[in-house]
């Protein structure tokens, strides 16, 4: 029988009957207790103890519901059989995903930090005061299953919002709201059930979509930019069985050109040709520091060949999680069910707030603002750079909201980044977003989270460590 060294501690709120249990389990799951040996009766145990049978009966009943030991009636109470325990291994420290994308999250925005939006210039107090009716509104709703698909009032007004900003004729029925681009990505990914099939990205593109596409097992074609976007001739000549192209045409990112009328019918022709599909990632929507952006791909997509995703990571904030996508109408059923079983749309009051701020014109106009303050900030980022900067280290483009900067081939891109985060610094590391060697050495410097009474001594560091 065996031998069980029980103590218990009679002031303690825990009760008794569970100080037995945990003492019991504990000896069986470190071994001391080892497969078929015999427990002590209930009397047994109870006189030892100095307690009642019923407080030893409840926890052996709990030990034998739980299948760490076995009531046999008659015969006494057994440890069951147990798998034998492994050694606990030596985790490693956590390590963040994409840590070339991400910086430590849910940080205060750095210096030249890419894919977040200005800190200092977002209208706290008017959110606040939305976020916190409409989550109270949400509370107070009906407690039932929410639209998988997306709060049908965002919907709306974001199929408002892209035939107006966009130049997209879309009925809410078309309009998704996901988690993000990653969510929206990840259901067109499952939607369009493609497989093992053939992908073109940009060269240089996103990594985030080059790294989902190689997860979902797709195989990934490098398609080379130039002046005109995404070249269209190349891909077909690389990769003519593809199936799939994700582009971004209103600004590449990351060089910022917007792909020409051409290459646009181009590659609409292609998917018509080839039974293959385009996704359309409009990170910054309407957000273009110079002039007025060009109409959406989507826009002039009459074959249903075309699925657009948008977010509001750059626009709001990146931590909302909220991003949206239109699928042709001929999808729109197939994608409203894998929404409801894989991926359906984030918290309710978020999205309801987001709805109001959009429908109430909060949104429009804090684009605006947005537009004046990153176009000042760039301007002056540029003329810093072009007081300080050596002859090595050329400005290759302004794109988006970021200025891009060449270096020469023998520096190290990732090196130098790495470094700049000792300084409170954030460029990313232009070669990440390459596929075909040689990788282009370079940096991308976003320019809304710059404070310009720093910026010279900013700039000046951050030459000194390109040097």
């Amino acid at each position: 029988m065996a031998v069980l060294p029980i103590r218990l501690d009679r002031a303690r709120r825990t009760p008794l009957a569970a100080q037995i249990y945990s003492a019991i389990r504990e000896g069986i799951e470190n071994g001391r207790l080892a497969s078929g040996a015999r427990l002590p009766s209930w009397q047994d145990l109870a006189a030892q103890l100095g307690v009642s049978r019923g407080t030893v009966r409840v926890a052996y009943e709990r030990l034998i519901a739980e299948q760490f030991a076995i009531g046999l009636g008659p015969a006494g109470t057994r440890v069951a059989e147990r798998p034998s325990r492994s050694p606990v291994p030596d985790w490693p420290p956590d390590a963040e995903p994409l840590p070339e994308l991400f910086y430590e999250f849910g940080n205060t925005p750095l210096v030249f930090q890419m894919g977040v939006p200005a800190q200092d210039a977002f209208p706290f107090k008017l959110w606040s005061r939305i976020l916190t009716r409409e989550t109270r509104r949400a509370a107070a709703a009906p407690v039932t299953y929410p639209d998988p698909r997306g709060d049908p009032e965002l919907r709306k007004e974001v199929a408002a919002y892209l035939g107006l900003a966009r130049g997209i004729s879309c009925n809410p029925s078309q309009v998704l709201i996901t988690g993000g681009f990653s969510g929206a990505l990840g259901l067109a990914i499952r939607g369009l059930q493609l497989g093992s099939m053939g992908a073109w990205i940009e060269d240089p593109g996103f990594p985030l979509t080059r790294t989902a596409l190689g997860l979902a097992g797709m195989a990934v074609t490098a398609v080379p930019v130039d002046a005109e976007g995404l070249n269209v001739a190349a891909g077909v000549q690389t990769a003519a069985g593809a199936k799939l192209a994700v582009v971004t045409p209103g600004q590449q990112a990351p060089l910022g050109m917007t792909m020409s009328l051409s290459r646009r019918l181009a590659l609409l022709d292609w998917a018509r040709q080839s039974d293959a599909w385009i996704i359309e990632d409009d990170y910054l929507s309407e957000l273009q520091l110079e002039g007025r952006a060009a109409p959406a791909l989507a826009s002039l997509d009459h074959g249903g060949r075309v699925l657009h995703i948008g977010s509001f990571s750059k626009t709001i904030s990146p931590s909302l999680r909220l991003g949206f996508m239109v699928v042709p109408s001929g999808l729109t059923r197939r994608f409203a069910e894998l929404a409801a079983s894989l991926a359906p749309a984030p918290a309710a009051g978020m999205q309801r707030a987001v709805a109001e701020f959009l429908r109430d014109g909060h949104y429009l106009r804090h684009l605006r603002r947005m537009k004046r303050l990153y176009a000042a900030r760039r301007q002056s980022l540029l003329r810093c750079l072009g007081e300080m900067a050596p002859d090595s280290i050329k400005v290759r483009a302004t794109a988006g909201l970021a200025v891009v900067i060449s270096l020469p081939k023998s520096a190290s891109d990732v090196d130098i980044a790495s470094r700049a985060r000792e300084f409170g610094l954030a460029p990313r590391p232009m070669s990440v977003w390459c596929m075909q060697a040689p990788r282009q050495q370079g940096l991308l410097l976003c320019v809304t989270n710059l404070n310009e009474r720093r910026l010279p001594a900013d700039c000046r560091r951050l030459l000194e460590l390109a040097r």
